[in-house]
């Protein structure tokens, strides 16, 4: 068995990464790490040159995906494994996606046009090299104009669920969500569990009792925003539903708040042993 380590949560430019896939592929194998997975929001894009520097380097990139799901009053995002990047079923879905976050975007520029900001829709597009534009390339181009001074500035005061230029954007729900991974014959994970804001474990127990019903193969544990008293909440929730444990840093590209790809704030280091969970359970007749 293998004693490397692992980081199953990355992004890079094909969403709101800073580095393009390639770059993290690279970066991540410099650092020491065995292999990772590309889960870039709601997109596809990076995978092939990212599974193609892996394959130039001889580094295992693990093809992903985060799919945000229609959940309230927090948010809900579903990470999916070794998907297949080529199934119409999954790309039919993320090209629905594509095209609500397109006509979601100027309306956000409209929003902070009215609120004085001089900022144009081709400045945020550039801001992302030509990847997926979201909300941090928005910040960038805020951050660059001298509006704010802070990515989180720009999140507080413009950007936010509730803050002036903020507009919601489409969510599938959990269940088509599901559906596109399974069909992509993945594995289909919770991320971050925390961030649903569930009144209460016996709430959170009975969503993911329905979202194993609908499909569900895991929960993402390990993550540096849980505290040590949700990660044994997790675990025994995980063990009692037969779920899978995953983990990663959600790293997208920058050293901040002591964050850092493969290890989080120092102490993740999660191991091999996981992929391997992955790779068992990964069922093309699932």
């Amino acid at each position: 068995m293998s004693t490397g380590f692992v980081d199953l949560h990355l992004h890079t430019t094909a969403s709101d990464g800073v580095k393009s896939p390639s770059e993290i592929v690279r970066y991540a194998k410099e650092k020491g790490l065995q292999a990772i997975a590309i889960t870039d929001h709601d997109t596809i894009e990076g995978l092939e040159e990212a599974m193609a520097e892996g394959e130039k380097i001889g580094f295992e990139v693990i093809p992903g995906i985060e799919i945000s799901a229609a959940h309230s009053p927090g948010s809900m995002h579903l990470l999916g494994f070794f998907i297949d990047t080529r199934h119409p079923v999954l790309n039919e879905g993320l090209k629905y996606l594509q095209k609500a976050r397109a006509e979601r975007n100027p309306r956000m520029v409209e929003k902070l046009n009215r609120l004085g900001i001089d900022i144009s829709y081709e400045e945020v597009l550039g801001a992302s090299g030509g990847g997926q534009v979201g909300r941090p390339h928005f910040a960038q181009v805020l951050m660059e104009k001298k509006y704010v001074r802070s990515f989180q500035e720009a999140f507080d005061r413009y950007l936010k669920k509730g803050a002036p230029a903020y507009v919601d954007k489409f969510r599938f729900e959990p269940k088509e969500a599901l559906h596109f991974i399974n069909e992509a014959q993945g594995v289909a994970v919770l991320a971050h569990p925390n961030t649903l804001n569930m009144n209460g474990y016996s709430e959170l127990e009975k969503m993911i009792l329905r979202l194993v019903s609908e499909g569900l193969r895991g929960m993402e544990v390990y993550y540096p925003e849980h505290s040590a008293s949700e990660v044994a909440h997790y675990q025994a929730l995980a063990q009692r539903y037969g779920l899978l444990m995953t983990g990663g840093t959600d790293f997208h590209g920058i050293e901040k708040n002591g964050l850092a790809i493969g290890v989080g704030r120092g102490d993740m280091k999660l191991p091999y042993s996981m992929v391997e969970s992955l790779k068992a359970v990964r069922s093309p007749s699932f």
